[in-house]
């Protein structure tokens, strides 16, 4: 693991550590003192002074990338030329093209990387996906997502923009992957409202519409609203209602939602009960079980790419104040 992020230590490394293909070995920080901490809570064997003597470790096969999302590329790099594997957070980067210098580097150590977006292998998402392939819905047309939380601390790495802060690319990248899943296309274009923290200057909403060739997604992410998600999925003779579509819970199960449109109170719709997982676990075996078989990743970074072009139609169409080509 490299670095002590608070997503890797509460969330990541615990969900691997119950993994059947993951054995965490390994925590660095810039402060040894805090790695070594942090190896202790988590009944880790070691803990680096450095990110360096991580990727150095030949007891260390892969890394986990938790990093501010500036740090990503540059050290996805260091560890992919140090022999290893990686599976790092997203955003991938802070643009396609900075994205794009990945799939050189991949190719040229082959080694595996790959995005965390670890909604892309929940087995409610792939239900969805599945409901909307079989016609449930009949004709897709249209996904509406919303995602939001409240954070108006200016020292938190999500608030710094030099650092890639900010709603779109914290929260508005699940958005558009999502939508990306479902309709199995990429949108010709985008147009976005943004708003900026007068202060600290990153997005703290923003409203994007992508136009696919078979209908349009629209989604409103926040830094700055009360906690909330839910993703809508529509069609010509139904819909799907995912309750909690990013923040899946690990102790309970998902739900999903079915409704045929009979009453407008959905009093008939069909609650789909997804079983019990942990989505860092889903996504950590996978990427082990990909390293260990010499197989595909489950997100490859063609599709990463991919997405951060969106990303990029999007901060263009708040510049230009209009529809922009993807």
């Amino acid at each position: 693991m490299l670095g002590v992020a608070k997503i890797a230590t509460e969330k990541v490394i615990p969900a691997m550590q119950r993994g059947r293909f993951s054995d965490v070995v390994a925590i660095a920080s810039r402060d040894e003192g805090r790695a070594r901490e942090a190896a202790n809570a988590l009944g880790l064997a070691a803990a680096h002074g450095s990110y360096e003597a991580l990727i150095n470790d030949p007891q260390v096969d892969a890394i986990y990338n938790p990093l501010p999302n500036h740090l990503h590329v540059p050290w996805t790099i260091r560890a992919l030329e140090a022999g290893k594997h990686v599976l790092c957070e997203k955003p991938i980067g802070l643009t396609a093209a900075e994205a794009g210098e990945l799939i050189a580097v991949r190719d040229r150590t082959g080694s595996k990387v790959q995005e965390a977006f670890m909604v892309h292998t929940h087995p409610q998402w792939l239900r969805a996906q599945s409901l909307v392939h079989e016609g449930r819905i009949g004709e897709l047309r249209s996904m509406m997502g919303y995602f939001s939380y409240f954070n108006r601390d200016a020292s938190n790495i999500r608030n710094v923009r030099e650092f890639g802060g900010g709603a779109v690319m914290d929260i508005g990248c699940y958005l558009i992957h999502t939508a990306r899943m479902i309709f199995g296309a990429e949108p010709r274009r985008v147009i976005s409202l943004v708003e900026r923290d007068p202060a600290m200057q990153v997005d703290c909403l923003a409203s994007l519409m992508l136009d696919f060739d078979k209908g349009q997604a629209i989604g409103t992410c926040s830094t700055q609203a009360a906690s909330y998600q839910r993703v809508h999925v529509v069609g010509t003779t139904g819909r799907i209602e995912i309750e909690i579509p990013f923040n899946a819970p690990p102790d309970r199960p998902c739900r999903i939602f079915v409704d045929d449109g009979r009453t407008l109170s959905g009093e008939d719709r069909e609650t789909i009960e997804m079983p019990i997982v942990d989505q860092y676990t889903v996504q950590g075996d996978l990427f082990s079980a990909a390293v260990l078989e010499n197989g595909p990743v489950a997100y490859p970074l063609e599709d990463s790419v991919a997405n951060m072009k969106t990303i990029d139609a999007v901060f263009r169409s708040e510049e230009a104040g209009a529809w922009v080509t993807v």
